[in-house]
C-alpha cells in the first residue's frame, strides 16, 4: 500500500513544494479532512472510486477526484461514461485498484491503468489544498495547481446528468 513517505518522496523527486501534515486524530476517509484540519471543503480534495457496468458488458473502475464539498454522483459519472450503472466500488476493489486504503485514497501515484476523472469544480489558484495520503493520521497539503499538473486523468464537468446523445424511443411509422 502507497502512504505518506512514497508520496513525500515522489513530490520530492519532481521539485514540488509541499507539507505531510501530521493531523490531531486518527481520519477514517478523505471527507473527515474538513473537520479534523481547520480546512473548507472545497479546500479538501478526496477520491471516489466506482465500479462501472458499461453498456456493452465491460466492467470497470473509475477514480473521480472531486472537493469534499461536492463529492462525485453516481448518475453524474454514469451520464458522463455512457455507463448502464454506478456504483461506490467495495473496499477490496479499491484497495486492489488504487494500492491505498479505501477512503484515504490520494489523487497522486494512481496507477496508470486506472481510469480517472477529475471534477472541473477543483480550485485552479495558487492557495493551498489538502487531501489523504492513504494514512489515517497524515494529510498532504500542496497548491491547487500543483496537485492539478501532477494528476493525471481527463478533466470533466460532473455537475450535469444528462447524457450524451438521445435516449428516447422513437416509434417506427406505419
Amino acid at each position: 500500500m502507497k502512504d505518506a513517505l512514497a508520496i513525500h518522496r515522489w513530490l520530492l523527486a519532481h521539485q514540488v513544494h509541499h507539507e505531510i501534515v501530521r493531523l490531531p486524530r486518527p481520519m477514517t476517509c478523505a471527507e473527515e479532512l474538513p473537520e479534523t484540519l481547520p480546512a473548507a471543503p472545497d479546500r479538501c480534495v478526496m477520491v471516489t472510486v466506482f465500479q462501472v457496468a458499461m453498456r456493452f458488458g465491460r466492467e470497470d473502475v473509475v477514480a473521480v477526484a472531486s472537493t469534499v464539498a461536492a463529492p462525485p454522483r453516481p448518475e453524474a459519472v454514469r451520464a458522463h461514461l455512457d455507463a448502464r450503472q454506478v456504483q461506490p466500488a467495495p473496499a477490496f476493489l479499491v484497495n486492489s485498484a488504487t494500492d491505498y486504503a479505501d477512503g484515504l485514497v490520494s489523487p497522486l501515484l494512481l496507477p496508470a491503468a486506472l481510469q480517472v476523472l477529475i471534477d472541473g469544480r477543483l480550485p485552479v489558484d495558487l492557495e493551498p489544498v489538502f487531501t489523504a495520503t492513504g494514512e489515517r493520521r497524515t494529510a498532504l497539503s500542496l497548491r491547487a495547481v500543483d496537485l492539478l499538473a501532477l494528476m493525471h486523468g481527463k478533466m470533466v464537468n460532473l455537475r450535469t446528468t444528462t447524457p450524451r446523445g438521445s435516449r428516447e424511443a422513437v416509434a417506427p411509422r406505419h
